[in-house]
């Protein structure tokens, strides 16, 4: 049997073990996983499954080579020490089914090829073991598949762990909270159909058996400034379009809908409504079956889809200039509807949408809002409701998620695994507000993980006493403290340009930030830039040079956006709003609460360092996320994108760090393992310690010493051409083990094979010869009771039938029936017949005659007519001429023909005198004349009357069958016959005499024709005849030695004629 490998989408390799059975994959079955480094003999095809493994690992160029070819061969996971790279193959690579996580389940993190789940078992084992928390952050740019792979995760965690006793409702829960969040907030945007529009934190809690018993989600940064505008090619969140295009006509008649998406504003900025790899329908069921899922009462849902509804009337709310240039609300339909979906009174909401509150020395004063000013308080109502009812949907999931089991553990006896679903780094065009907080974000997790990353190589380092030697890295903690640092960070700057009174402008801000803060390397703008850059500067931008790169944002509606204010006039309505959710939404306690709300930045600050806390306090693993395309074209790996991405998720950063020390680490007894082949002292087997085992193996390979160093339990390799050189004489020297193995093998498997066909032929002979033998002896018995039967037989063979005797009589009977039937006379004429024994005499003659008789039957069957015909006329014959003519012997074996005569040979005149009478018979014969005797050819003819006697073409004589009397003819073997008619006949003119060649078959036919079988006479010596009237002739036959006929001197005819039989 060969060694046979298969190669599959994962990256791993199996070695099948059955050549005609399909290759299993899942653990136990007849695949043999092959471990992580197997792959490697391979990587110039494959590329490196771990870019520590890389050569040239300060080469982008290599790094993104390596991607390329992974992401060529549908390999789209790649490790980066034991952070996970993810490329989205924008298509289903079938790597995801349960057999794929039972693959993956309770494997060591290298034994198996790079993938999402094998991360998430080595978490979830360490969370298991360790009893620690655990936090998996998965980072990327939108659409590079971040909200895929927490959905993979929570898969693989719902499949594998073990159900909770009461139940799976929260397994269910968890997974269904994922569509719901979705389609709130999730929205399609150029670069991906179903972009996460906020960052997710989730807490997923596991109780002491592994089972998950709890969740809990936080949520950061909506952006919520999507209900109110869209890019063109973009959409608003999901659930309206749902909404409006599943829900079903009462529900949309309720909340005065229309399906159309175009006639609501807030839809049609992005001009992009319908989208053909979106099924909002579809979506739809899936969200409504979802909300039941996770506890929400059809109340519930009904107010939560009013104030979706409510969302979408506030856009159709338009305004009109009156006489003092004041804003009035124009479409009081619309109006009627808010008021009912949001529970609020109609006259205080208008008031509230066209003017604002202003409090001045304890005194409230209203001021009407102009056109612009109407606009702005609506679309920042809209934005308010929606985000606030996100956070409340947050929370309505975070208590559906949490343990309502009062006998359960509390949160702090059980362990948590985190899943970190943030935006990645993004850097576009135009950037703004949002991508400030999202890149600070960033920022944040680069320093974290930096930071953690080293933390766990050094403490892997000192357990296994290797010296820890200082690594040379960017620490971007000068860039976080420009952003963050009280008094003189930018947010600081910005909350104070924000909350100072006077006139502040994003341009006052710009200004402040430059005389604050000019002096530092990682802030430009335009007048602090020198001359050359300066070009690329506009006066409203600065510049931050991140990690990352270098990124210019715009500082229009910086503070705009950091204040997110909602006029008060239109809080208060709010807050008497009667909904459920909206009470819970805006609380009344906001009204009197004289301290100022804090801005979005300061707020995303606080709750992004409490998630650095967060993250901090847990185990945590990394997943990076990659966008080969901006097309999402399964297949296509554009470079320029990849190297953008590569530079901004910092990996080239993680490689270095990682590989600053020593490029592979394994245990001993793993590597020993592997590879105790390539060493006679180690190989098959190490009686030793592990550790003493890899010291010999590595000098026997001519390891230097600046190549490796022995841990306690790891040994550690600097180099990757150490490993490949290694592996490499592994893949060499497992041919020559193969060759051994497979002789081995084959002389053991047909030893075996021989051993078990020789048991069997042994066990079957011997079956067989005792089969024999039983038989034998039967058969030897049964012939001793049989002969004694026939002799006690034989001996009483005369006596009356008795038991004594009725055996052997019986197979006398019995044995004459069988000869009976093999001697059977063949024809009629076969006389033969066996000779019966006296008890079947009677019995065998019955038995002949039968025979006779059918044999005959079947005789006389089988003839046709004609010969038919021929026997009765042979059986005439025989009666008339047997024993009394000499020449009748001869005629025997000559058969009668049915004339002498062709028609052509009888004269037409003949035939016209004769009428209608056929001719049954003719035949030539001589007559003799009556006087002289005189020899005279004539043919005689018989018809159905007559005989008839013609000479040429004249009818010289008739005799009517009733006219003849009789018919003469000798014993001799002459051919003479004479036909006697009667005397009173005056017609005729006397008897006739005749000669024929055929004398037996003429007279016969004659005979049979006439009637006159009775009356031919055979006479010995004389025949006499009537010669004429008053005058008979006599014709004399005398035996002599020739046939010779004469007249005699006494005037008879004289005939002689030889004797041919004595009678």
């Amino acid at each position: 049997m060969a060694l046979q490998v298969e190669l599959i989408p994962t990256g791993e390799i199996i070695r099948v073990v059955h050549p005609h059975r399909p290759c299993k994959l899942a653990l136990g079955s007849d695949g043999v996983r092959v471990t992580m480094e197997s792959a490697l003999t391979a990587r110039d095809r494959v590329g490196v499954q771990d870019f520590v493994l890389l050569e040239n690992f300060t080469s982008e160029a290599a790094f993104i080579e390596n991607l390329r070819r992974r992401f060529r061969e549908n390999l789209i996971y790649t490790y980066i020490g034991p952070v996970l790279v993810s490329v989205n193959p924008y298509r289903d690579l079938q790597i995801y089914s349960r057999q794929h996580m039972e693959r993956y389940r309770g494997v060591s993190f290298y034994e198996v090829p790079p993938h999402l789940f094998a991360v998430a078992d080595t978490v979830y084992r360490a969370l298991r073991t360790e009893r620690r928390d655990q936090a998996v952050m998965i980072s990327g740019e939108s659409g590079a598949g971040k909200t895929e792979a927490t959905k993979r995760l929570l898969q693989f965690y719902a499949e594998t762990c073990p159900a909770p006793e009461r139940g799976g409702a929260v397994r269910d829960r968890l997974l269904q909270s994922n569509p719901v969040l979705e389609a709130f907030g999730n929205a399609k945007t150029l670069r991906n159909d179903n972009s996460s529009r906020f960052g997710k934190y989730m807490d997923v809690q596991f109780d002491f058996k592994g089972a998950p018993v709890g969740g809990h989600i936080l949520s950061y940064l909506l952006e919520k400034s999507r209900v109110v505008h869209q890019n063109h090619g973009e959409r608003n969140f999901h659930i309206f379009y749902q909404l409006l295009e599943g829900g079903e006509e009462e529900l949309l008649r309720r909340l005065g809908l229309e399906r159309n998406p175009q006639s609501y504003l807030y839809l049609v900025k992005g001009q992009c409504a319908k989208v053909s790899s979106i099924n909002d329908k579809s979506d739809w069921k899936v969200v409504r079956k979802a909300l039941t899922v996770i506890d929400f009462t059809e109340d519930e849902v009904e107010d939560l889809l009013s104030i979706v509804a409510s969302v979408l009337h506030l856009g159709n709310i338009h305004f009109a200039a009156d006489e003092e240039s004041n804003a009035q609300v124009t479409t009081e339909n619309q109006l009627k509807y808010l008021t009912r979906l949001l529970s609020v009174e109609g006259s205080t909401l208008r008031e509230a949408l066209t003017h604002r509150k202003i409090i001045a020395k304890g005194e409230e004063l209203l001021s009407p809002l102009n056109l612009e000013q109407a606009a702005y308080a609506r679309d920042a109502l809209a934005k308010a409701v929606y985000s606030r009812t996100f956070t409340w949907l947050v929370e309505k999931i975070n208590r559906s998620l949490a343990s309502k089991d009062a006998e359960s553990p509390s949160w702090r006896s059980t362990t948590v695994l985190g899943l970190l679903d943030i935006y990645g780094f993004e850097v576009f065009q135009h950037n703004s507000f949002e991508q400030f907080c999202i890149n600070y974000c960033n920022e944040k997790l680069q320093q974290l993980f930096i930071e953690l990353t080293l933390k766990s190589e050094q403490e892997e380092y000192e357990a296994e006493g290797i010296a820890w030697e200082p690594v040379q890295y960017f620490n971007n903690k000068i860039i976080c403290d420009l952003v963050e640092e009280k008094f003189k960070g930018i947010i600081s700057i910005l909350d104070e340009e924000c909350l100072r009174p006077g006139e502040a402008t994003d341009l006052t801000f710009l200004e402040k930030l430059e005389d604050t803060v000019k002096h530092h390397p990682h802030l430009l703008t335009h007048k602090l830039a020198d001359q050359r850059t300066r070009k690329s500067l506009g006066r409203g931008e600065f510049r931050l040079l991140h990690y990352a790169g270098e990124v210019t944002y715009s500082v229009t509606g910086f503070l705009d956006k950091n204040n997110d204010l909602l006029f008060r006039n239109l809080k208060e309505t709010m807050c008497s709003s009667e909904s459920p959710i909206m009470s819970q939404c805006f609380d009344r306690s906001e009204l009197s609460d004289k301290k100022r709300p804090e801005t979005v930045a300061t707020q995303f600050k606080m709750s992004l360092l409490q998630l650095v806390e967060i993250l901090k306090s847990k185990e945590p693993a990394y997943v990076r996320c990659i966008k080969p395309n901006d097309a999402k074209q399964p297949g296509r790996f554009d470079e320029v994108l990849i190297r953008h991405q590569v530079k901004y998720l910092g990996l080239m950063e993680n490689l270095r760090v990682r590989r600053a020390g020593f490029a592979y680490r394994r245990k001993y007894e793993v590597f020993l393992q592997r590879y105790k082949s390539l060493c006679p002292e180690t190989w098959p087997t190490w009686a030793g310690r592990p550790q003493d085992g890899v010291a010999v193996l590595v000098r026997h390979l001519g390891y230097k010493p600046e190549e490796y160093k022995m841990g306690r339990t790891k040994i550690f390799i600097r180099f990757p051409k150490t490993l490949f050189a290694t592996e490499d004489a592994l893949e060499v020297r497992r041919q020559s083990l193969a060759t051994k193995i497979q002789a081995a093998w084959r002389g053991f498997h047909w030893r075996q094979k021989f051993l078990r066909v020789k048991r069997s032929a042994i066990c079957i002979q011997s079956w067989w010869r005792g089969t024999l033998g039983r038989r034998k002896a039967a058969k030897r018995k049964w012939a001793a009771q049989t002969i004694r039967r026939l002799i006690r037989g034989f001996i009483l063979r005369h006596a009356p039938r008795c038991p004594e005797n009725a055996f052997f009589l019986d197979h006398v009977r019995t044995s004459f029936l069988l000869n009976l039937r093999r001697q059977l006379p063949r024809n009629v004429l076969d006389t033969s017949w066996p000779t019966p024994p006296p008890a079947l005499r009677e019995a065998s003659e019955l038995l002949r005659e039968l025979c006779v008789k059918n044999m005959v039957w079947k005789y006389c069957r089988s003839i046709s007519p004609e010969w038919k015909q021929q026997l009765q006329q042979k059986a005439v014959a025989s009666e008339i001429f047997k024993g009394k003519k000499d020449n009748y012997p001869q005629s025997v074996p000559r058969l009668f023909i049915s004339t002498r005569l062709g028609t052509d040979e009888i004269s037409p005149k003949v035939l016209q005198a004769l009428g209608s009478e056929p001719i049954q018979y003719a035949v030539p014969v001589v007559k003799y004349d009556r006087k002289g005797y005189k020899p005279r050819s004539r043919q005689l003819l018989l018809t159905p009357n007559a005989v008839v006697i013609v000479e040429d073409a004249k009818v010289k004589q008739r005799i009517d069958y009733a006219n003849l009397t009789g018919i003469s003819v000798s014993s001799l073997s002459d051919s003479l016959f004479v036909l006697h008619v009667q005397r009173e006949d005056n017609k005729q003119k006397g008897d006739v005499v005749l000669q024929s060649d055929h004398v037996i078959e003429t007279l016969t036919k004659v005979a049979l024709s006439a009637d006159r079988v009775n009356n031919i006479n055979i006479n010995q010596g004389s025949i006499t005849f009537a010669g004429g009237p008053g005058r008979d002739g006599v014709i004399d036959f005398t035996p002599g030695s020739e046939l010779l006929i004469t007249k005699a001197k006494n005037g008879h005819l004289a005939v002689v004629a030889p004797r041919l039989n004595s009678r």
